[in-house]
């Protein structure tokens, strides 16, 4: 693999993790993980706005982590891969591993309010 190759599949990587990095869009993610859901439903599900699910979900649909379907007068929003809740449930496991080293961390100042 050539340096350039490297560099950009470090790159799309990173940019693939950005995705699952807000808490929101993770938040949607889950909530997605169990099947299709309306805007609706998933507002219910997280308890975030209206607005901050429809935002995030343009931002998931863009990089083709969630699909939008038109149901009768219903849009369901549903996770693109079933990888990403396989992805979901790994990082669930691996956290329980190394979960008092992320706590601890202070290079990630991720407070628990976000």
């Amino acid at each position: 693999m050539t340096p350039n190759a490297r560099t950009t599949g470090l790159n799309l990587k990173a940019k693939l993790f950005r995705g699952f990095s807000d808490p929101s869009r993770l938040s949607i993610l889950e909530a997605l993980s169990n099947g299709s859901l309306t805007v609706t439903e998933i507002v219910e599900a997280t308890g975030l706005s209206q607005s901050n699910v429809s935002n995030h979900l343009g931002c998931l649909r863009d990089c083709n982590l969630v699909y939008r379907e038109q149901k009768g007068s219903y849009v369901y929003y549903g996770l693109s891969d079933e990888r990403v809740t396989r992805l979901l449930y790994l990082a669930d496991e691996f956290l329980a591993d190394v979960m008092k080293g992320i706590y601890e961390c202070t290079r990630y100042n991720v407070s628990e309010e976000e």
